[in-house]
């Protein structure tokens, strides 16, 4: 069986995080520090404007030598923004993120933002289910598997 979105997101303990465009990139990045995530996604109430990334932070502040407390979001989130409902497996989002080389993925419940996945929630998920694998395989190899 392939996992689904859904079951990780029930399993992240942090509520999807939202920030304005207006708001100052000092600001963002706080909300990021405060709620140990590595993006936000960027809204104008219920309109996506942007995702602001980690990466986008040291490539539009870090690197320039700007002052993340004059900069506003807006200046520096990255505006190409691909959203996944959440039936689609894991397999489907390391595909998407992989093809366009990012590593976060807001998920969208129709029109309610529901999480965002990272390419660290889907790696463990895969790592897990690959333990889960091997410890039947080894349990059959073995002659202790019930079925």
């Amino acid at each position: 069986m392939q996992t689904k979105l859904s079951d990780i997101l029930s399993t992240i303990e942090a509520k999807p995080i939202t920030v304005e465009p207006d708001a100052t990139v000092f600001e963002a990045i706080g909300a990021m520090v405060r709620n140990n995530v590595g993006a936000l996604l960027v809204t104008r109430g219920t309109e996506i404007c942007g995702i602001l990334t980690e990466r986008d932070y040291l490539r539009g502040v870090a690197l320039k030598g700007r002052r993340s407390k004059e900069m506003r979001v807006s200046e520096i989130m990255s505006t190409k923004v691909v959203v996944v409902p959440p039936d689609r497996t894991v397999g489907e989002c390391m595909s998407i993120m992989t093809k366009h080389r990012f590593r976060h993925l807001p998920v969208f419940d129709g029109e309610e933002f529901v999480g965002m996945i990272s390419m660290r929630h889907l790696t463990a998920r895969i790592c897990d289910n690959q333990a889960a694998e091997i410890e039947q395989l080894t349990r059959y190899i073995s002659g202790d598997y019930p079925g």
